[in-house]
């Protein structure tokens, strides 16, 4: 197929996938906004930043991972290809460990250290315990969505992550309705849909589709460093997302208290969603770029660089007229007890925030572009800047003066700064690939 055919088939199968996964937690933010009201909310929106950093640990080791085993393949070095894999495998399996005793020993904990108080604290400690035990779960899924991905398989990967989102919609209603078990039948059935969705990705090695294999050997530092060097800027970014949640949280709580944090919830787990396409885009892309940098084929690196920037602003362009044509109707899904002050507070608050996204979008691309053609160190210094280090200072100085609309504002101001910086960075790092005639004359 051609370039643009290509690109069209990964991206959207990974967008809807991408989607999929991102309506894990908006399925809980529905379905406890309307059986535990604002008190769940705001302990649902609190808890989610720890998910932040399993997700991150999921896409730093399947992307990196992935990447490298797709550039392998295309210089035809099958056995590095595998190592890469089991390697990933391995150090998937070690993170999971590792967040799994966090849940088991110091959740209490890590929910008063998030803001919980008591009104709220058994509800965030529940929620948080059974989403850290279920961690391996949600990174090994991770994992094997990337490399399915770039194993010629995109279309399994978009089923397994939709198959999983839908279920854990159908469950959230069964454990929280019928069989009213709370906030612990929301994380129960958020946990138990990456293990759906591996069944079905388990198809790939079923109908013997895959490329990729076991293979014996030990696992070194040098190893994880080269598996998640490609990787880390994703990481950055899905981290960062949970500490500017965590950051926000504890500002909100002294501007507007639990209603400001349930409001916050509404804001952050719609801009889940939109932040999920952007995501869909570059990873669905980064397939096609890591092939085409393996084998030197620049023009279409520049072509796919420019379809998924192009694609990523019609589609900010697209959430921002619906946000501000529904954002009210919206907001009201999860006001279950018509508060007002809550459906101000978020309503308002979409309509600032997403305008982030027509930077935000973009940014995310490029930094998932650089990473695709062995730029780490660039594609690091963005998801820096988009991490804490610009919001979280902007947050606390225009939060002072501007209150609960300064806080909105600080994420449309640093990826405004940040695109900036992208801009330069691609200029920098990639001119051969977009002007590649000439690149090949000298």
């Amino acid at each position: 197929m051609n370039t643009k055919k290509s690109f069209l088939q990964y991206v959207s199968a990974n967008v809807m996938g991408m989607i999929g996964l991102s309506c894990y937690i908006l399925a809980d933010t529905f379905f406890v906004s309307k059986g535990l009201g604002a008190d769940g909310l705001a302990a649902l929106n609190l808890s989610i930043a720890i998910y932040s950093f399993i997700s991150a640990a999921g896409l730093m080791i399947g992307i990196g991972g992935a990447t490298r085993y797709s550039i392998h393949r295309a210089r035809n070095e099958q056995d590095k290809a595998n190592v890469f894999f089991t390697h990933s495998i391995k150090i998937g399996i070690l993170f999971g460990i590792v967040f799994s005793l966090i849940g088991l020993l110091g959740s209490s904990t890590l929910s008063a250290l998030l803001g919980a108080n008591k009104g709220i604290l058994d509800k965030t400690n529940i929620y948080l315990k059974t989403i850290l035990i279920f961690s391996p779960c949600f990174i090994l899924n991770n994992i094997f969505i990337a490399f399915i991905r770039n194993d010629n398989s995109p279309k399994l990967s978009m089923i397994a992550m939709l198959i999983g989102s839908i279920s854990n919609v159908i469950l959230d209603y069964i454990f929280i309705f019928p069989l009213n078990l709370g906030m612990f039948g929301a994380a129960f059935a958020t946990g138990l849909a990456p293990i759906i969705s591996m069944s079905i990705l388990a198809l790939h090695y079923i109908k013997k589709k895959n490329n990729f294999h076991f293979a014996k050997s030990k696992l070194k530092t040098a190893d994880i460093v080269n598996i998640c060097s490609l990787g880390v800027s994703s990481f950055v970014s899905e981290v960062a997302s949970g500490i500017i949640l965590i950051v926000f949280n504890l500002l909100i709580l002294g501007i507007a208290g639990n209603i400001g944090v349930a409001a916050y919830g509404i804001v952050a787990n719609l801009a889940l969603v939109a932040t999920a396409i952007f995501t869909g885009i570059a990873q669905g892309t980064q397939p096609l770029l890591s092939k085409n940098f393996g084998r030197g084929n620049y023009d279409n690196i520049k072509d796919l660089l420019l379809y998924a920037i192009y694609l990523s602003l019609g589609i900010s362009l697209s959430l921002y007229v619906l946000i501000v044509i529904f954002n009210t109707s919206l907001v009201n899904i999860f006001n279950r007890d018509n508060i007002d002050i809550l459906s101000k507070t978020a309503a308002y608050g979409l309509i600032i925030y997403f305008a982030g996204f027509f930077f935000a979008g973009v940014n995310i691309i490029i930094s998932s572009v650089l990473s695709s053609i062995n730029k780490a160190k660039s594609a690091l210094v963005i998801s820096v800047l988009r991490s804490g280090f610009l919001i979280i200072p902007l947050a606390i100085i225009l939060s002072i003066s501007f209150q609960m609309t300064g806080v909105w504002l600080s994420f449309v101001l640093s990826e405004m700064i940040t695109l900036v910086a992208a801009i330069y960075l691609v200029k920098k790092n990639c001119f051969k690939y977009l002007y590649p005639s000439f690149a090949y004359d000298k």
